[in-house]
């Protein structure tokens, strides 16, 4: 699968890390994802990188990790510049799918989808081929 995306991972968990981008590499044939350890890290990296990438961008987001969770980072993106946040999905990472935590995430505007941890490749695959919403028109 070729990707049109640039890809952003920001977990904490190094296992979770590593068995993420073996997956992109093995399933989504994607060898280049950047991963940071958690949401302050997240947006320095988009602070310091968006601009200079002219691929849509999507962030994969875990919701618990220490320093600055997956709520926290959007708070924070809310805030940043809109040309920042252009053409960019953001896929919330949790190992429980019915959380009062999750719940409340799926009013947020930003966030396009939820993905259970560890990362469901081919499941993700099938959300990138079959929603034309992400593959020709990204918010």
């Amino acid at each position: 699968m070729e990707s049109n995306y640039i890809y952003l991972l920001i977990e904490d968990n190094v296992i979770d890390q590593l068995v993420t981008k073996q997956l992109f590499k093995k399933i989504l044939d994607v060898s280049e994802i950047t991963v940071v350890n958690n949401g302050r890290e997240g947006l320095q990296w988009l602070n310091d990188h968006r601009n200079l990438i002219n691929q849509p961008l999507i962030i994969l987001l875990d919701i618990q990790m220490p320093e600055m969770n997956g709520t926290e980072f959007l708070k924070e993106y809310e805030n940043l510049p809109e040309e920042l946040k252009r053409e960019t999905q953001i896929f919330m990472l949790t190992s429980s799918l019915d959380s009062e935590e999750t719940n409340r995430l799926k009013d947020n505007s930003y966030v396009t989808g939820f993905l259970s941890k560890p990362f469901p490749a081919k499941e993700f695959e099938q959300i990138l081929l079959q929603n034309p919403s992400l593959e020709n028109n990204p918010k």
